[in-house]
């Protein structure tokens, strides 16, 4: 082997795939193959379902957000804590006066 190959090799990914007889309504198999602009049935049934999934952890999130996370006061948090010279020093566009 050339000393340029050796620092390539293959990887392999192991890919699972649950094959499945469904039935399926094909007006709507039809409409959703042409929406989400696909070339094959499975490719619209597998977009459409990660589509779904995907739409359902959106709206799972405002009830993480509600369960209480975080404890702390916000607008301590908000405060300047830095002196006025290391704010000038940060921030270069301010004219010292």
């Amino acid at each position: 082997m050339a000393r340029n190959e050796s620092r390539f090799f293959l990887r392999m990914y192991t890919i699972h795939m649950k094959r499945t007889n469904l039935v399926l309504d094909g007006d709507l198999l039809e409409e959703a193959t042409r929406v989400l602009g696909v070339k094959t049935y499975s490719a619209a049934v597998n977009t459409a379902l990660a589509e779904v999934l995907r739409i359902r952890k959106l709206l799972s999130l405002p009830s993480f957000f509600n369960k209480g996370l975080w404890h702390g006061d916000l607008s301590e948090m908000r405060e300047d804590k830095r002196d006025s010279a290391s704010h000038r020093r940060l921030n270069p566009r301010r004219r010292k006066r």
